[in-house]
């Protein structure tokens, strides 16, 4: 079975523990019946097709009292999955593929929130999921013919689009997260071919992490050990040199434990959610050695590019 097949058939697992007369059942069972698979698009932009299919998949179950439950940030459930489709159509203008939903105006990811949930509170929640669906599909099916190296430009910050929209996949995996923990729905986490370059993006996003939180990695590089399926070892310089977001393999080889100054172990997925705003640095489960300071400064600057 293919990994983003596989991820899709497997989107909805019912919580062990379910209320006596619970409805709760018989709605999963309706949402399984009702869910669509990922979008045919590029292989390297599959983990956002997968984490997409994964959302819609839960976002069949909801009921109405569902729609109207406040999840994160103060948002609802339909304002969020219009969140999720403004961010993505953002990204879609910047490589000219399809933008849905009201016409584009502000094109800061907060201005084209407020745009585009405005625009869907007028609309039923079952549209809003349509909207975005569609809006997330466009995006892939454009995707399809793209180098991964296509230059983009998301809320000012330029990268290669295949970064981008792995910063799409982390955000709808975290938000769909959100949602189901909401609902007391469990969800299985993506499978490794698509949580691996998922953490590799956070590897190379930590010297960015410590320079928006003001603190100097300059010359200095940690050795990033990611556990579990779809983990790995990266070895990171921190000061800037080197990280671009395309200049990355070569920090993958070598003696690099040998070489850093500070190294952090910890679970794959739990770091991944930290880069997306979720987790206490403070209190996040890791195991640390080398300069015990820098160590602890990366993982409290983790979370600085996340936001709503």
């Amino acid at each position: 079975m293919e990994p983003v097949e596989r991820l899709y058939l497997d989107a909805l697992m019912e919580d062990p523990a379910v209320p006596e007369r619970s409805l709760r059942p018989q709605l999963l069972a309706g949402a399984r019946a009702r869910r669509r698979p990922a979008t045919p698009t590029a292989a390297w932009a599959e983990p956002f097709a997968g984490r997409v299919a994964a959302m819609d998949a839960l976002l069949a179950s909801a009921v109405d009292d569902d729609w109207s439950r406040v999840i994160v940030e103060g948002w609802t459930l339909q304002e969020l999955v219009a969140h999720l489709a403004a961010k993505d159509g953002l990204l879609a203008a910047s490589i000219g593929a399809p933008v849905l939903g009201p016409p584009l105006g502000a094109t800061s990811a907060v201005g084209r929130t407020s745009d585009v949930q405005a625009y869907e509170r007028a609309r039923s929640p079952e549209q809003t999921r349509r909207d975005w669906r569609a809006q997330a599909d466009a995006l892939c099916r454009h995707l399809a013919g793209l180098s991964p190296d296509t230059p983009a430009t998301l809320d000012g910050m330029s990268a290669a689009v295949r970064d981008h929209v792995l910063a799409r996949c982390l955000e709808t995996w975290v938000h769909t997260d959100d949602a189901a923990r909401t609902a007391r729905v469990r969800l299985p986490h993506p499978v490794p071919e698509h949580i691996h370059p998922t953490a590799d993006l956070c590897a190379r996003l930590l010297p960015w992490t410590m320079l928006l939180s003001g603190l100097d990695g300059s010359g200095r590089t940690v050795l990033l050990t990611l556990t579990g399926d779809g983990g790995g070892e990266w070895h990171v310089p921190l000061g800037g040199e080197g990280s671009g977001v395309l200049e990355f393999d070569a920090w993958r080889e070598g003696d690099g434990w040998r070489r850093a100054d500070a190294r952090i172990t910890a679970d794959v997925v739990s770091f991944c959610f930290l880069l997306g705003g979720r987790g206490d640095p403070s209190s996040f489960a890791a195991d640390l050695s080398g300069d015990l300071s820098l160590a602890r400064d990366v993982l409290s600057s983790a979370p600085a590019l996340s936001g709503p």
